[in-house]
C-alpha cells in the first residue's frame, strides 16, 4: 500500500517542482518545433551545397571549361533549387506548429529561393540558346547572382539555425541554474 502512496503523490510533487522551476511563458508564446528545427537544419546544408555548386559554375567563366561542362553544373544547380523548394514547403506545412522566430524564418526563405530559381533559368535560356556565347556580360551576372543569392541564402539559414540552438542552450541554462526568466 505504501508503494502506491507514494506513486500517487510523486507526480504532483513533480509536476509542482516543474511549475516552480520552470521558465514561465507568456501567454501567446509558442514553444520551439523541433520539427521545424529539423527542417531548417537540413535547409541549411542544402542551401551550402547549392551555394558551392554556384561558386563552381561561377569559377568556370575565368576558365576554359566547355559548354556541356557549364549544362552538367547548372543542371546540379537546378536539382538542389528544386529541392530547396520542396524543403521549403516542409517548412510552409510545418508553419503552423513554429514559434514566432521560426515563422520569420520560413516567410524570409520562400524569395530567396525564388530569386535562384529565376536567375537559375536564366542561366539555362542562355546555354540553350547560346551555348558558345559562355563570356557574356549577362551571363556572367546570372552566374554571379546564383552566387550572391545562394550566399545570403545560406547564411541567413544558418544564423536562424544558430539562432535556435542558443535560444535552447540558454533556456536549458536558465532551468538549470533555477533563474527568473527576464521577459
Amino acid at each position: 500500500m505504501k508503494k502506491y502512496l507514494y506513486i500517487a503523490w510523486a507526480a504532483p510533487l513533480a509536476a509542482a517542482g516543474f511549475l516552480i522551476f520552470a521558465p514561465t511563458m507568456k501567454a501567446g508564446d509558442v514553444a520551439d518545433s523541433e520539427h521545424v528545427n529539423k527542417l531548417l537544419s537540413e535547409a541549411k546544408t542544402m542551401a551550402f551545397v547549392l551555394k558551392e555548386d554556384a561558386d563552381i559554375m561561377e569559377s568556370f567563366t575565368r576558365s576554359g571549361v566547355s559548354w556541356e561542362a557549364h549544362a552538367a553544373q547548372v543542371t546540379l544547380i537546378k536539382e538542389h533549387v528544386n529541392d530547396l523548394y520542396k524543403q521549403e514547403m516542409k517548412l510552409k506545412e510545418a508553419r503552423a506548429t513554429a514559434a514566432p522566430w521560426q515563422k520569420t524564418a520560413i516567410d524570409r526563405i520562400m524569395p530567396f529561393i525564388d530569386e535562384l530559381g529565376g536567375y537559375t533559368s536564366a542561366v539555362i535560356e542562355h546555354l540553350n540558346a547560346s551555348p558558345r556565347k559562355l563570356n557574356t556580360a549577362e551571363y556572367k551576372d546570372y552566374l554571379e547572382a546564383n552566387v550572391d543569392y545562394s550566399a545570403d541564402l545560406a547564411a541567413m539559414i544558418g544564423h536562424f539555425v544558430d539562432y535556435g540552438k542558443t535560444k535552447e542552450r540558454m533556456e536549458r541554462l536558465t532551468n538549470k541554474l533555477e533563474l527568473p526568466v527576464s521577459r
